[in-house]
């Protein structure tokens, strides 16, 4: 392996919104900007969001929207029960309107804000081509402004001489790169696909009762680089959980076969009893969670042919991503779902009795019988005795033909791992910075308490991410002296 000597004032390592937000915001700035990525193409699961949280901005100011900073500040931290840094926090919500408008001077274009749940704020503002979009834009600038992007070109190995970060170890095509600069800003995803780091962290199965979904190679690079240079860590074991199905490669995403299992109709557990209140349906983390609670990774969505045909009249009322709203009608559900039937996965179930269906699941039969019928006589009375489910969202089953589908227990992404300050500076075991070293995005704690606050903030991952990149890059330029 031969050696190669580079320089640069500032290191990217990673190019999804964290990485490319820092670089062109630094770049910006006047420093000269190397970024790392270690896959073949820019963006990593950033190409997949769909829009982003933010507070304050002009589409809300348009549209009456008074929600404050101050507010979501609240809301995020009481969501928390204050485990998150508030200073951090604080920082983020901040600087989230800043952010939209300086994105849409980079040619990334929003539809709207607008809110992902029932009673939600509309914070949430969907982007034009999604993230895939965002990241081709900032490319775009941050070429423009000589960013050296390099792909296929993972880092190492972070430098550090004495107490203060000097440069990293990359390898490009076999070649060893040793490149000094003055500061290093890491965002390379998290460590969602590291079966060992999900094991010890959260004690699920990745693959097995825990499945991630939109992440490729992400086995926490940076936050081991950064621990390996002394930093501490924090919020190991936070997932980005969900649930929904069924799960399979003859599956086609977003399938009509996927919008009944995502309705707040009755669920049940592996052993055939409800286990909460379904409408929280609308919110990704309270299901995630809910679902999370079984070892087998799944619980089961029990509809009949009455649940198909008020999806095909009035529409479904919980969304499936933002191409298909609440109150899209499914056209082909019949006919998907024998195909699904016939090509797989097996994790779609239809019967002519609620007996019937509890044999093909695995249920003992009178289980689900008692509680289908305690449900449906909730639904006839108007009142849930034991979750207090709303009543609008109690509708009784009766068939003629009863349908199951498995839905499991799923993330989109790690939310922890390297403790940072506000100004995105990474925290060593004593408390103190270790200077020339930043965090954001999934690789950077303290942003989060146990879960994601999809509730109060849909879409915040991705605006940490952007917004964390942006507040590293500019400390990096005082840092550095740059500015």
């Amino acid at each position: 392996m031969t050696n190669a000597t580079l320089e640069s004032d500032i290191v990217v390592i990673g190019s999804g919104a964290t990485g490319m937000a820092a670089a062109l915001t630094a770049a910006e700035g006047g420093a000269k900007v190397i970024v790392f990525e270690k896959q073949r193409s820019l963006g990593g699961t950033s190409n997949f969001f769909e829009g982003s949280f933010a507070v304050g901005t002009e589409f809300q100011r348009k549209t009456y929207v008074m929600y404050s900073r101050d507010e979501a500040f609240r809301n995020l931290m009481e969501y928390s029960h204050w485990r998150a840094n508030g200073r951090l926090v604080r920082a983020f919500v901040d600087e989230s309107a800043a952010s939209i408008e300086w994105l849409q001077k980079q040619g990334v274009v929003f539809n709207d804000a607008t809110a992902l749940a029932p009673g939600g704020y509309r914070t949430y503002h969907t982007i034009q081509g999604y993230g895939e979009a965002l990241i081709k834009a900032l490319t775009i600038k941050a070429k423009e402004k000589g960013v050296d992007i390099r792909l296929a070109t993972p880092v190492t190995k972070i430098l550090k001489e004495g107490n203060v970060i000097t440069g990293v170890i990359a390898e490009q095509d076999g070649q060893e790169l040793q490149v000094r600069c003055k500061a290093v800003i890491i965002g390379t995803g998290g460590y969602a696909n590291n079966k060992e780091w999900i094991k010890k962290y959260t004690g699920f199965n990745l693959g097995e009762n825990m499945i991630v979904i939109g992440n490729t190679d992400k086995t926490g690079d940076g936050i081991r680089m950064a621990w390996e240079v002394g930093a501490d860590e924090e919020g190991m074991g936070v997932l980005e959980t969900f649930r929904t199905g069924p799960i399979g490669p003859a599956f086609a995403p977003k399938s009509e076969v996927e919008f009944p299992v995502v309705q707040p109709d009755l669920w049940v557990d592996p052993t055939g009893h409800r286990f909460c209140d379904e409408s929280i349906a609308f919110y990704d983390s309270s299901i995630g969670n809910a679902n999370a609670r079984f070892k087998e990774g799944y619980t089961f969505s029990i509809f009949d042919d009455s649940v198909v045909e008020r999806l095909n009249t009035t529409g479904i009322e919980r969304n499936v991503a933002e191409a298909y709203p609440a109150g899209t009608k499914p056209s082909n559900f019949y006919k998907e779902w024998q195909i699904t039937m016939e090509k797989g996965p097996d994790d779609v179930f239809m019967a002519d009795s609620i007996e019937e269906l509890a044999g093909k699941i695995g249920i003992e039969p009178a289980v689900l019988k008692a509680t289908v019928d305690e449900y449906n006589r909730f639904c006839e009375q108007g009142h849930d005795e034991i979750f207090a489910k709303d009543p609008k969202y109690l509708r009784p089953l009766k068939g003629p033909k009863f349908y199951a589908i498995k839905a499991r227990s799923l993330f989109l992404g790690s939310l922890g791992g390297i403790k940072i300050n506000h100004d995105m500076e990474v925290i060593d075991k004593k408390g103190k910075t270790i200077p020339g070293l930043y965090a954001g995005g999934n690789d950077a704690g303290g942003a989060w308490g146990d879960s994601y606050p999809y509730s109060v903030t849909p879409g915040a991952a991705s605006a940490f991410a952007f917004n964390s990149g942006r507040i590293a890059a500019r400390n990096a330029l005082r840092y550095t002296g740059i500015q």
